[in-house]
């Protein structure tokens, strides 16, 4: 029944599934577990990277992207289909300034995003993109996150996750989130349920974590290995 309905992202099943849409999210859900959070100054951006090799440099694994001074955000999936909407979204923000005089508003933004992601699910011969996005920002003082998915779809949250394990890493934000944690407290959070979500047999690696911030009044800025042990300890 699958493969008779499953040829184009355009046909829909008698049961109402676009089953390429679906295939999409498979390949987001593959991706490393990414994290991003309200704290009480600011959002935090937290995501570990796929480091399959000891001869790969961890500092070229893209997961964590500033869009923007006061915009970041967090991908899982496929890489290349993360960096083109990377590209799409900086363009959006620059030619706001340009045209405007303001920085984009965060939500403006995620809503152009998440409107590129619905065409490619809704014409012929092109095909869906393969990456869940977490973008988050401060305008105007208010700090939000929202996370958008292959069809199209969007949410806001205080707290969300993304890639591996999602289902697990949310049910455990729900218990242990609060918006009047620290910057430290924040990142100490995503640690533990990074290396809460691990399956068995999987190893947890510090050094494969990376973190990066936006406050009102400190633009997008990622965390050194130096910020990372002083916090964490060892």
């Amino acid at each position: 029944m699958t493969t008779a309905y499953d040829r184009a992202a355009t046909m829909f099943s008698p049961k109402g599934r676009l089953y390429q849409v679906e295939y999409a999210s498979k390949i987001v859900e593959q991706g490393t577990l990414g994290i991003g959070l309200i704290y009480n100054k600011g959002i935090l951006f937290g995501a570990e990277k796929a480091i399959t090799s000891s001869l790969m440099l961890p500092e070229s694994i893209e997961k964590l992207f500033k869009i923007d001074d006061h915009i970041g955000a967090i991908s899982a999936g496929l890489v290349g289909d993360a960096r083109r909407l990377i590209k799409i979204a900086r363009e959006k923000a620059q030619e706001n300034m340009i045209y405007y005089e303001e920085r984009i508003d965060v939500e403006t933004l995620v809503k152009e995003i998440s409107s590129i992601k619905q065409i490619f699910t809704q014409y012929a011969g092109m095909r869906p993109f393969g990456v869940s996005l977490i973008i988050g920002g401060i305008n105007n003082g208010r700090k939000r996150i929202f996370e958008t998915e292959p069809s199209g779809a969007l949410a806001e949250y205080k707290a969300a996750a993304i890639g591996k394990n999602k289902k697990k890493a949310m049910e455990l934000l729900e218990k242990k989130y609060n918006e009047k944690l620290s910057l430290e407290d924040g990142i100490r959070l995503i640690t533990a349920i990074i290396k809460q979500c691990k399956e068995k047999g999987e190893t947890f690696n510090r050094g494969n974590l990376e973190f990066a911030y936006v406050e009102e009044e400190t633009p997008f800025t990622k965390l050194t290995a130096k910020d990372l042990k002083s916090i964490l300890g060892k």
